[in-house]
Formats: structure tokens, sequence, C-alpha cells
């Protein structure tokens, strides 16, 4: 098997470029079948063990200037995009890489003799609350997306085309909607919801870290390993078990800024949470409360997805993975 990630050196890419070299694993429906070769694109060279593996092709480039250079695949996992803030302060940017680089990479599958599967990651951004309608309330699979930012338009006009290329048999496509990914390792990037990590990683570090909402307001996120695990899993349904092309909520816990200081202080041990500084930034503020908080994913429940039980295991699995025991 062949396959491509695209945003392949990021957080995300890499755990998916892991578990893709680690072993057989289904695709679309067939027998689980071992990678052959795994393209990985990327603006930023990938970290090196990955690099490493023979069966690693690692592609430096934008989506449009690189994918000629790929080949065929028979597995697509289109993961690279611009970040929420990122996007809202540089709409060019989001639009050229969002929106058109999603198209050059449908126009990429088109292009094969046999339709490889796509999947495209979303966002719980696609859901806003609307001035004129008010808060959007417990999200479900047939909630109607009022994207009130240009990244969740971008990602909610890129479901579409998705589907579009699907209907047509250009791709056999799974679009998935994200939660907030929490806790990730590295340092902070230009995601609004960056601050869902950081309150976390950076005390833990033994550094400050700033949360700009206030304590009590709801937030939906899902640990790593659950968000990879939702990946995989649409990923290798067969056609029928995925059923409809329109794009499916991944699961999401709902919690706060004051639970998951809790969380910290009780797994790190207490005065971990006073390295937090609550200060509010409007602009971070706008975007992350226009979010839904409450979501019932009964679509991913029947593929066998969960969300994770409690924050607190979340710190734990995260301080496991990536905080050096203390001698």
């Amino acid at each position: 098997m062949k396959a491509l990630i695209t945003g392949g050196a990021g957080f995300l890419g890499s755990l998916l470029a892991e578990r893709l070299l680690s072993g057989p694993l289904p695709v679309g429906g067939a027998a689980p079948a071992d990678v052959s070769e795994l393209v990985l694109l990327d603006l930023v060279e990938a970290p090196d063990a990955l690099v490493a593996d023979p069966r690693v092709r690692m592609l430096a480039g934008d989506l449009a200037g690189s994918l000629d250079a790929v080949g065929s695949v028979d597995l697509i996992l289109h993961l690279a995009g611009v970040v929420s803030g990122a996007a809202e302060a540089d709409f060019d940017l989001g639009m050229a890489t969002n929106l058109d680089g999603t198209r050059a990479v449908l126009e990429f599958a088109r292009r094969h003799a046999a339709p490889p599967v796509l999947l495209f990651t979303s966002s719980l951004a696609v859901y806003g609350s609307d001035p004129a309608i008010g808060p959007v309330g417990v999200v479900d699979d047939d909630t109607l997306p009022r994207p009130q930012s240009s990244y969740g338009a971008q990602k909610f006009a890129s479901e579409q085309l998705v589907a579009d290329y699907g209907r047509r048999g250009f791709a056999r496509v799974r679009s998935v909607r994200l939660m907030t990914v929490s806790v990730r390792p590295g340092r902070p990037n230009a995601a609004a919801s960056s601050f869902m990590s950081s309150i976390i990683r950076e005390p833990l570090a033994g550094e400050r870290a700033v949360c700009p909402v206030l304590p009590d307001t709801e937030i939906a996120l899902a640990s790593p390993r659950r968000t990879i695990e939702g990946i995989l899993r649409a990923v290798g349904v067969d056609d029928t078990t995925w059923g409809s092309r329109t794009a499916m909520n991944l699961p999401a816990l709902t919690t706060t800024p004051r639970e998951m200081a809790r969380a910290l202080d009780a797994v790190a041990g207490a005065g971990h949470s006073d390295l937090i500084d609550w200060r509010r930034d409007p602009e971070v503020e706008a975007i992350v409360t226009s979010w839904p908080a409450r979501f019932v994913a009964e679509r991913a429940r029947r593929l066998g997805l969960e969300p994770d039980g409690s924050f607190e295991e979340i710190v734990r699995e995260y301080v496991a993975d990536h905080v050096p025991a203390r001698p």
C-alpha cells in the first residue's frame, strides 16, 4: 500500500505516519496491509526518526507545487492547513491553503486511474454562534454548520468539495471534524485553541502559561490518542459502513479551563496550576466562545468511537508520553 500524508511533518501527521509504518492497517474495508511507501508532504522536514525509515519519502513544499511529484497512492490523509487564528489574521493565506490547497489535493486524487481513499480533516469550527440566531447549543450529527470565522468557513467549504468529488467517483472520501486536540507537545502555535494545550504543557515544564478565556468557559476537546483512533477508524471501514459523504463529528469531552487546571494539580501535584495566568484576550475569546462545547456523536459511536473518559486521563497520557521521569 502507498500512502500520502499532507501536513505529514506536523504533530498529528507524524503520529499517523508512525502508526502507518508500525504494521498492517485496513483501508476502505480491505484486508490489513503494510505500507510499502509513505510520502510526507509539508513545508518543513519531518522528524529524523520518520525520514530515516526507507519507506518514507519527504517532500518539502506547498501543496499545489508538490503533488505532481508524489505519484499514485492508495490512501491520502489530508491534514495540511492554516490554523484558526492564522486564517483569521491573514484571509488570503487561509484561502490559499485551506480551500485552494484542498482543491489541489482533490484534483490530485481525481487524476488517479483507481480512486484512492481520501480522508479530509475538518474542524468543530464549522459550527458557530450566529449573532442573529444565538448559541449553537448541543451539536448532533444533523446540526447545521454556521461558521463564524474564516477558518471555519474554509473548512466547511472544503467539506462540500470533498463530498462532491466523492459523489462524482473521483475519490472514496471521508471527512471527519476534529475536536481541539489537547494536550499537544511542542510550542504554542497560532490556533485560537492553542491555550488548551499550553495551560497544561507549560506548567508541567515549570513555565508560565496564559489562559485567554474565562475559567468556566465550556470547551470541547479530545486527546491525541482518541483523535488518531477516529481518523484511522474512518479510513479503515468500507464505503457502505462509512455511509454519508457528509462530514462526521468525532467524539468530544466537554470541560472547562478551571477543570483542566484541577486535573493538572491532581496529576502533577498541587501548585502547578499557579503557573497559569488568567488573562482574557477578546479576539481569542470571541473565536473560542463561538464554538460549540457539547456534542452527541451518534454516527461516530456506531463506528465504535467514544470520547475520552476525563481530562485527568488525558493529562496522565501526556505525562506518560512526553514528560521525562524525574531522577
